[in-house]
């Protein structure tokens, strides 16, 4: 007898529909899953047949055929298991109700329970996308998909269970979350008033958080580069809803989401410097997996010790930082992952940490320097709107009477050129002075004359290359939205040449 269900198999972040076709026959028993199953999909049929035995149903004898349609797709993820049971259920005859609305995800465990799947939020928004409303998952992915308020989520403990609601012996409401599991206090644990002395830095924070700019500070070891760089999320504004369900959706495949949690807080990434490529940019043998860059999305990504990641690794990130997302192709698939992410990058000046250091004498040969500082290519550096250099704290600075900007301060002032800009772009698919193309450029960057002369000194003393230059004008741009002028003014594009002017003393050595 034939039989059919739906489910949804993920690649990258997006789902893709699949039918679960089941036929048993008669002749030699046999249990054959087609339609180019994964080895978790294969070894399915194990505990797709005990957990109908435990279950107290019992196992059709005869040949039994599952298809994976469209079969040119490849299937991953253990789950398919629920709706390959269901299908079989009803090819035997135990299922007499037809439900083709539902959407089933979830795996099975040997005594028949419906265990939790990653990625199931993923897949729910993918399928409501394509018109389907109504999902049977397990009890754990409950609070996660339940976010999406427009579907309707069925959760179930058991195999029993859910065969008694199909057939309609029990009835089940969907289930809805409570609106006070979405919105969690936002809370940081790092606050911008507990650094002391470096008011340069906590500026070009400032900056890179206003207009979405990536950030490269050089200083010796001790000198707050580290404990500055986690702060930044502190003065970021909030996500709005879209964005935090994008970025749910993101750990929700990764596996890294807590149980009904909604992400409210931008993500903070820091991979230590032994990462691999394809841990921090992504990929995989078969369907390339996302990486840390991805897991940053909406958030921060943070690289200490910047020139110790490997040549390669370092370099991959040229299509990310320019394009806001990675293109992976394998010989299975090719996936888009989404990366859009400001970078703060760290880095000592030499060796020893010592060069530049008023405090210490650096003990490295030019040539090791130089060796040292050519692991960042220019066109690396070029994709970093701001280099700052940062110097040893003063004892003097240490003082708690001192003052300084609290994060609640400069967040306020953040989100004031974050409006600013929101609402200058708001024809555009862009929010922010960071994500500006040339074209738009040209569109919403007028400079005055005097402004465009000290432009021009600057492009020539400093030989900036175009994209260089570009990220000035668009540092400036954010650094006007700060002072609250509509027009960039001599004093705006002074500051953001400064951001620059670091690559003249560093990378001419």
């Amino acid at each position: 007898m034939y039989s059919k269900t739906n489910t949804v198999s993920l690649l990258g972040l997006d789902g893709k529909a699949i039918e679960v076709e089941s036929d048993i026959t008669s002749g030699m028993p046999a249990f054959n899953i087609v339609g180019l199953p994964d080895s978790s999909i294969k070894e399915s049929k194990d505990r797709i047949r005990v957990a109908l035995i435990n279950s107290g149903f019992k196992f059709p004898q005869g040949r039994i055929t599952i298809n994976l349609s469209p079969a040119d797709i490849k299937k991953e993820g253990t789950q398919l298991d629920l709706p390959i049971a269901i299908s079989l259920l009803k090819s035997m005859g135990v299922i007499e109700n037809s439900k083709d609305d539902f959407i089933f995800i979830g795996e099975l465990s040997l005594d028949g329970r419906i265990v939790p799947v990653k990625g199931a939020l993923a897949m729910v928004i993918s399928m409501r996308e394509k018109g389907f409303k109504n999902f049977i998952i397990s009890n754990e992915n409950k609070d996660e998909c339940a976010i999406i308020k427009d579907c309707n989520i069925f959760p179930f403990l058991n195999l029993e269970e859910l065969v008694s609601y199909l057939n309609e012996n029990t009835k089940k409401s969907p289930y809805k979350i409570k609106l006070s599991n979405t919105s969690e206090n936002i809370t940081y644990p790092f606050d911008f008033s507990d650094i002391k002395g470096q008011d340069s830095l906590k500026r070009a924070l400032e900056i890179a958080a206003a207009g979405g700019h990536n950030l490269l500070m050089i200083g010796p070891p001790g000198s707050g580069k580290t404990f500055s760089a986690k702060h930044l999320p502190s003065i970021l504004p909030d996500m709005d809803f879209e964005e935090k369900i994008e970025v749910t959706k993101i750990y929700s495949v990764m596996g890294l989401l807590e149980s009904g949690k909604l992400i409210n807080n931008r993500p903070f990434r820091s991979p230590h410097h032994s990462a691999s490529e394809v841990s921090l940019i992504g990929g995989g043998a078969n369907i390339p997996k996302a990486g840390e860059i991805t897991l940053a999305h909406k958030g921060v990504l943070f690289l200490d010790e910047f020139p110790e990641f490997s040549k390669k690794t370092i370099e991959a990130l040229r299509e990310p930082l320019e394009n806001k997302e990675i293109n992976i192709s394998r010989s299975m698939a090719s996936i888009k992952y989404p990366s859009d992410f400001i970078l703060i990058a760290a880095m000592n000046p030499c060796p020893c940490g010592n060069f530049g250091n008023p405090l210490k004498e650096c003990t490295c040969t030019q040539n090791e320097i130089r060796r040292y500082l050519s692991k960042l290519s220019s066109p690396i550096l070029d994709r970093i709107d701001i280099h700052i250099e940062i110097k040893p704290v003063k004892y003097k600075d240490l003082d708690d009477n001192i003052k300084t900007k609290s994060s609640k301060e400069m967040r306020e002032e953040v989100q004031r050129a974050r409006e600013i800009q929101i609402k200058r772009y708001e024809n555009e698919e862009i929010s922010t002075n960071g994500a500006l193309s040339t074209r738009l450029m040209k569109k919403y960057i007028k400079l005055d004359k005097n402004v465009k002369e000290i432009g021009q000194k600057a492009f020539d003393k400093y030989n900036f290359s175009v994209r260089s230059y570009n990220k000035i004008i668009k540092m400036a741009r954010t650094i006007a939205d700060l002072d609250g002028s509509e027009k960039i003014e001599a004093k705006h594009l002074l500051e953001a040449v400064r951001y620059r002017s670091l690559d003249d003393k560093y990378w001419s050595v």
